[in-house]
């Protein structure tokens, strides 16, 4: 008598070969590993090595902005090394020009700190009767009272000096940012060829040459448009200090052109400026306050406004991904990384538009 085999029920194998349920094969962990260790060791030498890359890389990101000029210059009959040195004194005087604006108050601020740290603390008393509030109300819900029996004290200005020597860079630095800037802008037109040569194939040099053409005509209208917008915040920002009766409202516009070059961080260390300045100059904090406020209603019409309908015609940045460039290169490479976040963000888009382009069907929408 035969047995007949027993059926069991069960889900069946999938007949061909493309129905198998993804496998995670050991050549992608392997790709996977050595990619994220070469990110890592990349980053680490960035970080380790700032002090000749910070410049370098700021001098390649510059003169690619300012690449354009020098063909204007150029056209003109005039020779591409003398439009580079023209170019980079000219951006220099501007910069020194800035510069003596903000200094002269700065300085002035800046041997006048413990008689300006008494006037603040004075100004500051006015909110005791809240802390007291406060401290009673965490006694009754049995809170710590750790803070009762102290009172309040200005933060020292000991940090002054080595955050001055932070934001500053060394004078090796400056001298190799604009040695390299010069040489960058003279030799631009034969670094394209070159690249554009190095390839064989003509889909590689067609592309090649597209990509250098985008980088240097969006990073180039990057940098006059946010120029142009960064010049109208401080003349404005200057504007609102002299009619509120600020004081030196020339520095303080000029304070505030330069800080709205580093996206986010600027904006919030102006108002910051503006609000202790006017609490220490002015007799009551409500007076003290009226022009950081304004600034603050003027930073968003800009930020909501302006910036996104002549800047948004031209790129469209992701809020999140220009914050996390942000974060990310000021951490790297302190402000200056913070200056460099969003053209080098630009580079990385338009490598990703012209390498990858996407090929994927349009999805439906919500």
């Amino acid at each position: 008598m035969r047995v007949l085999p027993v059926q069991t029920t069960g889900t069946p194998l999938p007949d061909s070969q493309t129905d198998l349920p993804p496998v995670i094969r050991r050549a992608e962990v392997v790709a996977f590993a050595l990619i994220s260790l070469l990110l890592i060791t990349v980053v680490a030498v960035l970080f380790l090595a700032k002090a000749f890359f910070l410049p370098v890389v700021a001098a390649f990101i510059v003169g690619t902005m300012l690449s354009p000029a020098a063909g204007f210059l150029e056209r003109h009959r005039i020779p591409r090394a003398v439009a580079a040195v023209l170019i980079v004194c000219a951006v220099g005087a501007g910069v020194a020009f800035i510069v003596g604006l903000i200094s002269s108050p700065l300085m002035e601020w800046r041997n006048r700190l413990p008689e300006l740290g008494s006037l603040l603390r004075e100004k500051l008393h006015v909110f005791d009767r809240p802390l007291a509030l406060w401290q009673e109300l965490q006694t009754m819900l049995g809170g710590s009272d750790a803070f009762s029996s102290t009172t309040f004290q200005m933060p020292k200005f000991e940090w002054v000096q080595p955050a001055v020597e932070f934001l500053s860079p060394t004078f090796t630095e400056f001298l190799l940012f604009f040695a390299t800037l010069v040489l960058f802008i003279a030799s631009w037109r034969d670094l394209r060829r070159a690249l554009i040569m190095n390839f064989t194939g003509h889909d590689s040099r067609l592309r090649t040459l597209r990509i250098l053409n985008a980088i240097e005509e969006q990073l180039g209208g990057y940098l006059l448009t946010v120029t142009m917008i960064n010049f109208g915040v401080g003349a404005a920002t200057g504007l609102i200090c002299a009619i509120t009766g600020m004081p030196n409202p020339a520095g303080l516009g000029a304070l505030a052109a330069t800080l709205n070059f580093f996206p986010i961080i600027g904006p919030v260390a102006m108002f910051v400026i503006l609000s202790v300045v006017g609490v220490v100059a002015f007799p009551t904090i409500g007076t003290g306050l009226i022009a950081s406020l304004a600034f603050v209603g003027l930073t968003f019409i800009e930020g909501h406004f302006v910036t996104p309908t002549i800047i948004g015609r031209r790129l469209e940045l992701n809020a999140l991904a220009v914050f996390m460039a942000l974060a990310f290169w000021t951490w790297l490479w302190g402000p200056m990384g913070g200056f460099l976040s969003s053209p080098l963000l630009i580079v990385a888009l338009i490598l990703k538009e012209h390498l990858w382009p996407p090929n994927s069907p349009n999805l439906p929408a919500d």
